[in-house]
């Protein structure tokens, strides 16, 4: 499936996602994380996310295609990452998220300014790749 849902604003590459997924699991086990779209919505509309993670795979796509735009409101970084199956196990979950929010990265602190980072290169520069 090469064409992006039309929420996906930027494509990011696959070491962006993997370590998206990689900060939400060290986010899970030493900091604070939301899961699901309701919770991630609320995390942004209370300005607590510091990272949001959004599955490019949601069927219908109108489940999360107001995240973007909330977290571009708010000034909240966000990431897309491939498929919410892989969301599941990196929030310790055993179902599939949608998407997710960092609120505290605990000790993903530094991975997460790098996502950040990455994802304003990215943004700036159009996101091919």
């Amino acid at each position: 499936m090469s064409s992006k849902p039309y929420f996906v604003k930027f494509s990011a590459p696959r070491e962006l996602s993997d370590a998206a997924y990689e900060a939400l699991r060290q986010a899970r086990q030493s900091g604070k994380v939301r899961k699901g779209t309701n919770e991630t919505t609320k995390a942004i509309e209370r300005g607590v996310a510091k990272l949001v993670i959004i599955a490019e795979d949601v069927e219908p796509p109108e489940v999360v295609a107001h995240l973007p735009i909330i977290c571009d409101e708010r000034k909240i970084p966000f990431v897309y990452v491939p498929n919410r199956q892989q969301m599941g196990p990196a929030l310790g979950i055993e179902v599939q998220s949608a998407s997710a929010c960092i609120v505290e990265a605990g000790e993903g602190q530094g991975l997460l300014e790098q996502i950040v980072t990455e994802i304003n290169k990215l943004r700036t520069t159009g996101g091919s790749g």
